[in-house]
């Protein structure tokens, strides 16, 4: 056998077990679903200091972006990818979108940190303008600081007419936040990656009828019928 015989055997054999670029991608897309999950199961397992059910049980979709990077010299920014999920027919959960935030500031400021959001959707209007396109929040619809622990009413917004409510946490803390202004936009890329389609629209995700749901979003579904489920009517 030549040499070039017995190199090509080898070169093939690497390459099945070496993962291949979509693979690869797919697992960082999965990991992001898994860390959304335990973000949510961790904001909700204090209920003195969580999302209201109240709030919860009446929203329409809810976006959760864990790691938002946050950094600073005169000109500030933020920067994160998560995922959205919409309340389907019957109260169900869809699979998640992957989405991207971003935000930016100006003023005396320095350093970096990294930070959970959770936002509420509490009607369908922001969901359908955010699978559209690109949407900043607070501009097309009210935005405010969300409400904690299982009583407590808003204090930004007594009756709850914001359409948006937004929530940080960062180094244990967890409470109200306000993102007005920040734009968030569909990461197409990464819903490519983790359902393994080259050309896949949101409204195919969210209804599922053009994909399989992953293990990671059943998961992350089943943590939101635990701590979300749809208010009885």
């Amino acid at each position: 056998m030549t040499k070039i015989h017995r190199v090509i055997p080898a070169i093939l054999a690497l390459s099945l077990a070496l993962p291949s670029a979509s693979s690869m991608a797919a697992s960082e897309e999965t990991g992001r679903v898994e860390v959304a999950t335990e973000v949510l199961s961790k904001i909700m397992e204090i209920p003195e200091s969580a999302i209201p059910p109240a709030l919860l049980a009446n929203a329409e979709g809810i976006a959760v972006i864990p790691g938002v990077i946050k950094v600073g010299f005169v000109v500030g920014g933020q920067y994160g990818r998560g995922v959205l999920v919409v309340r389907g027919k019957g109260g169900a959960w869809s699979n998640p979108v992957f989405i991207t935030l971003m935000s930016g500031s100006v003023g005396w400021q320095i350093g970096a940190e990294s930070t959970d959001f959770v936002i509420v959707f509490k009607t369908p209007r922001s969901i359908e303008g955010i699978v559209k396109g690109q949407y900043t929040l607070g501009a097309e619809a009210a935005a405010a600081a969300g409400p904690v622990g299982r009583s407590v009413k808003a204090s930004t917004d007594i009756e709850l007419k914001a359409e948006i409510y937004s929530y940080s946490r960062s180094r244990g803390l967890f409470a109200g936040v306000s993102l007005e202004g920040s734009s968030m936009q569909i990461d197409d890329k990464s819903n490519a990656a983790y359902y393994e389609k080259g050309e896949i629209h949101p409204s195919g995700i969210l209804s599922g009828k053009d994909v399989k749901t992953p293990a990671g979003a059943e998961k992350l579904k089943k943590t939101l019928d635990k701590y979300a489920p749809a208010a009885a009517k």
